[in-house]
């Protein structure tokens, strides 16, 4: 496979353990990798280093072959981002900034754009200032994908937006995909990862701690789990189900963090008299204390 992005020790120190380090990564080109990892784990901060915005305290990396610091300006007519903190536009309407913006890189179609906007339903005669986060967020992504770049960088991309519009924004990635392009894509979102990505990379506390296929998240998948019973003593029973982990009992309630197959806890639970259930899926916090807490027993 050609490569689209590659990592060689790419380091970023700001000081006492903040930052990422000696990062080595390889992304292909044609694939969806996500980039996982808690709130101040160097996300950010490595997507800052790709896009030339920021010098690494050592290390390298290349995107389609050019070195991202010394080759940033050309790189960027290749690349469409959008960043985890978005810009202040003011006063200008929305169809200024993409005209502003599409002039600077030169290879904006107005089919294209207006294409986007309406998939999005984004009024770009509308001044940005009026905008609320989730129109601001639509507009960083009609950016981004309306000039059909060859590479993607998203920094936590559907912030602000409401379902139907994330549905949207996964056909978006798909349709980009399908055309060729690689897209590299940072979420605190499991299920959105594991709707649009081929490889997931998790880094932790500044470093990049597994890369594989998207399959191996799957051994990650949990959900918290709150259960309450008409007798406290079935508290113990339900407890010891396989699969709870951070389990705690209060009387006749349980808690936990529940992995695996639904099918023990659900027999157990059938021969005990349930008051009622509740089942969400966790934060990716929440899912990284758990998982890294068994793998470090």
């Amino acid at each position: 496979m050609t490569t689209a992005i590659e990592t060689s020790g790419l380091t970023k120190d700001y000081g006492s353990g903040r930052g990422i380090f000696d990062l080595d990564l390889t992304v292909n080109e044609g694939e969806v990798f996500g980039y996982l990892g808690p709130n101040g784990a160097g996300k950010t901060t490595t997507i800052r280093l790709l896009m030339g915005m920021s010098r690494a305290t050592r290390g390298a990396g290349t995107i389609f072959g050019l070195d991202t610091e010394r080759d940033a300006v050309a790189l960027k007519r290749r690349i469409g981002y959008v960043p985890g903190e978005l810009p202040a536009f003011g006063g200008w309407r929305g169809s200024e900034i993409v005209a502003y913006l599409g002039g600077l890189r030169g290879d904006v179609s107005e089919a294209e754009v207006d294409a986007v906007a309406k998939r999005l339903d984004l009024d770009l005669s509308r001044r940005y200032r009026e905008y609320s986060h989730g129109n601001k967020q639509k507009l960083a992504l009609l950016l981004a994908f309306a000039p059909r770049p060859a590479l993607l960088i998203l920094d936590e991309p559907t912030s602000g937006l409401d379902p139907l519009h994330q549905q949207e924004f996964y056909g978006l990635v798909r349709d980009a995909r399908a055309r060729g392009a690689t897209i590299f894509v940072s979420s605190h979102v499991l299920s959105e990862v594991e709707q649009i990505c081929d490889r997931v990379g998790i880094v932790r506390e500044g470093r990049l701690v597994t890369a594989g296929p998207i399959g191996e998240l799957l051994g990650m998948r949990a959900h918290r789990v709150v259960i309450e019973l008409a007798d406290a003593a079935g508290g113990a029973r339900v407890a010891a189900v396989p699969g709870f982990e951070q389990v705690s009992v209060d009387d006749n309630i349980v808690s936990g963090m529940y992995r695996g197959s639904f099918d023990p806890l659900l027999a157990a639970l059938s021969r005990e008299k349930v008051l009622s259930i509740v089942s969400r899926e966790p934060s990716l916090e929440e899912i990284f204390l758990s998982y890294y807490a068994v793998r470090e027993r």
